[in-house]
């Protein structure tokens, strides 16, 4: 019995070391590289679980980007029709002036509706039966109030006597006859009435406007350009009064109304300075006429004249002065006269222009004027209309302040 549990044992022993030995060869035996098992596993760590209230974590600083910094889809915009070209500025319509002879017969109308007063005046005073010395003193001062002056209305008063005593009779005819060749002695002068612009130079005639603001000085200088234009002269412009605002856009537009350069500077620029490229650019261009716009602030007296001489020496340097045209509002009567003495002391005044010669104005400062002076009235204005400027005719003048 004990041979047999003895041999059991002996047979369990050999059993284990016959698997120990089969189990340790196949640990020995290597697996092939692609089934290899990773040495060290991942691990999924399954997403976290939001947590509110006290179990909430802090938040983390992050660098966060704004809206700008973040590249968003874009829709493709439509496309855009072309463009149209824009249209480029018109240039401003040029005007045709009225002819010189038109107008003449226009304003001789209108002139006659305005000085009758004056004409009618006289007539009735002549016409009555017997002139005493009374009537000799109302139309002494018929003529003093129509602005004629002391001296040419004494002339006229004594020859007007001298005339009426010798004739007699007198009909309302020889009358106007007589009234009307005395006036044309008054207002006549040797002088030609003109405005020179033909020198028989290469350069152009050169004609500088002077006058005080107010008189219509920018305003004549415009319409000038227009009676030349209109008279076939081609003209430039010279915008010298730099010192009153917009005085060279006013001017600029006349100027561009008849075709007309106009050369103009900055505003308070030197009025010497432009003058000067006025007339060189008239030079260039062989123009016919430059006309120059000149300041006009009488309230700086000497400051004016003498900017008034500068402007007259520098353009010299380029062309001879042909013209001095002096503006004159016919409705400041004797004032005006005022204003002609200052400018005749520094410039040498060629010719006067009247303007506003249909309002108030009583007509005789064409004659006080011209004796003041020595010089022709030149042009009349009659109003504010763009071809209300004419040459003065004095026969014209005279048959308007006696009427028909």
């Amino acid at each position: 019995m004990e041979i047999v549990i003895l041999a059991v044992v002996i047979a369990v022993v050999l059993v284990g070391a016959v698997s120990a030995l089969v189990v340790g060869g196949r640990r020995k035996k290597q697996l092939p590289p692609a089934e290899r098992p990773s040495a060290t596993p991942t691990i999924t760590t399954p997403p976290a679980e939001p947590r509110v209230g006290d179990e909430a974590e802090t938040p983390r600083d992050e660098s966060r980007r704004t809206i700008e910094e973040v590249d968003l889809p874009t829709a493709e915009a439509p496309e855009a029709p072309p463009a149209e070209a824009e249209p480029a500025p018109a240039a401003p319509e040029v005007e045709v002036p009225e002819p010189t002879e038109g107008r003449l017969v226009r304003l001789r109308a209108r002139l006659a509706r305005s000085q009758n007063a004056l004409g009618k005046g006289l007539l009735t005073l002549l016409s009555r039966e017997h002139l005493d010395e009374d009537t000799w003193e109302e139309i002494e001062d018929t003529l003093l109030t129509a602005d004629v002056g002391l001296v040419p209305t004494q002339e006229l008063v004594e020859r007007l006597r001298e005339r009426v005593r010798v004739l007699g009779t007198r009909t309302p005819q020889e009358l106007r006859t007589l009234l009307r060749e005395e006036l044309l002695k008054l207002v006549a002068t040797d002088a030609p009435r003109a405005v020179k612009t033909d020198n028989g130079l290469e350069t152009p005639a050169v004609v500088m406007v002077v006058g005080v603001n107010g008189t219509g000085k920018t305003t004549t200088t415009g319409k000038l350009a227009r009676v030349l234009v209109a008279d076939g002269k081609s003209v430039v412009l010279g915008a010298a009064d730099t010192f009153r605002a917009a005085a060279a856009d006013q001017l600029q537009t006349w100027g561009e109304r008849v075709g007309a350069r106009t050369v103009r500077g900055p505003e308070g620029g030197d009025p010497a300075s432009i003058a000067f490229d006025a007339v060189k650019e008239g030079i260039a261009e062989h123009a016919d006429v430059v006309l120059i716009d000149t300041a006009g602030r009488l309230h700086t007296k000497a400051g004016l004249m003498d900017e008034l001489g500068k402007v007259k020496r520098v353009v010299e340097k380029q062309a001879p002065l042909d013209e001095v045209l002096l503006v004159l509002d016919a409705t400041t009567g004797q004032n005006g006269l005022v204003q002609a003495r200052v400018f005749a002391e520094v410039v040498n005044i060629t010719g006067i222009v009247l303007t506003k010669l249909d309002g108030t104005a009583k007509g005789g400062i064409v004659v006080a004027v011209q004796r003041e002076l020595g010089v022709p009235v030149k042009l009349i204005g009659l109003g504010e209309g763009p071809d209300d400027l004419a040459p003065f005719d004095p026969e014209a003048f005279v048959d308007a302040l006696i009427g028909d």
